[in-house]
């Protein structure tokens, strides 16, 4: 509780300095009513059989749209966490914040908390828009998502803040998010169904959170699936957060100590 002010005054800065850059902040929202524009064209120019494997019986527009639109979480964890700390190395202010009394995990989260919140206002976006396309959305399913998004937000900060340690450490040259980020996108069922990818890449996409997500995220809100059919792709999301949030917070302590042994903290 006592480090809610902490995270409140992250929010504000941030706040501030999204909303000082009006037109920025506006083509945000209107690049995502294009993008719901072109994927819906796209989707009824190449009309994909509603029977292929891992469309559960859905209109490819609205696999897509759900793909597109949760796909800004990981987004956001692989560049928000570590672009802060890179800014916060570049300006010189990293260092002053880290030898206040506020512990590490409280600086990274608050870093990267309007990051998160404004990703969630684009989601939501998203949906509105694709229901104004046609799209039909379970709102009685709304339960099982928060948990599902609960458990992806974490897994997907685990991942950030490993991110954010390469940069922290190595300045530049970060290999997690070029790697993670790109295969997810292509591996991870964000346009195309794992299940009808050749059978190494279904295998690869096992090893990535987003294909769980994804998929149990498109079975609550598309199809209406119960609680009991989401536990499979939930329980794997929880191993994936429990594995990933801890091995983020050790790394970036190890950066964090590395850097401070070698007198490399405030270089940039």
């Amino acid at each position: 509780m006592k480090h809610l002010g902490t995270l409140g005054a992250f929010i504000k800065r941030d706040f501030l300095i999204e909303i000082s850059y009006r037109t920025s902040f506006i083509l945000q929202f209107t690049g995502i009513f294009f993008s719901v524009f072109i994927w819906s064209y796209i989707s009824n120019l190449f009309r994909a059989p509603k029977d292929m494997p891992g469309l559960y019986g859905i209109d490819y527009f609205a696999y897509v749209l759900v793909g597109l639109a949760f796909y800004h979480y990981l987004s956001a964890a692989m560049l928000s966490f570590s672009s802060k700390i890179r800014q916060e190395q570049t300006v010189g202010t990293l260092e002053a914040m880290l030898v206040t009394p506020t512990p590490i995990g409280i600086i990274v989260l608050g870093s990267s908390l309007w990051e998160f919140l404004m990703t969630s206002i684009k989601v939501a976006f998203y949906l509105v828009v694709g229901v104004c396309f046609g799209i039909r959305l379970h709102v009685a399913s709304i339960l099982p998502c928060l948990l599902i998004l609960a458990l992806t937000v974490l897994a997907f900060a685990g991942i950030g803040i490993l991110s954010a340690a390469f940069i922290l450490y190595l300045k530049r040259g970060d290999p997690i998010t070029y790697v993670v980020s790109s295969a997810s996108a292509l591996f991870g069922g964000v346009f195309y169904p794992t299940e009808d990818m050749p059978k190494i890449v279904g295998v690869a996409s096992k090893f990535l959170p987003i294909t769980y997500s994804l998929r149990a995220l498109r079975r609550s809100l598309l199809t209406g699936a119960s609680f009991a059919d989401l536990i499979p792709d939930i329980a794997i999301l929880a191993i994936f957060a429990a594995i990933l949030v801890p091995l983020g917070a050790l790394a970036f302590r190890l950066a964090v100590k590395k850097a401070r042994q070698e007198g490399s903290l405030v270089q940039y």
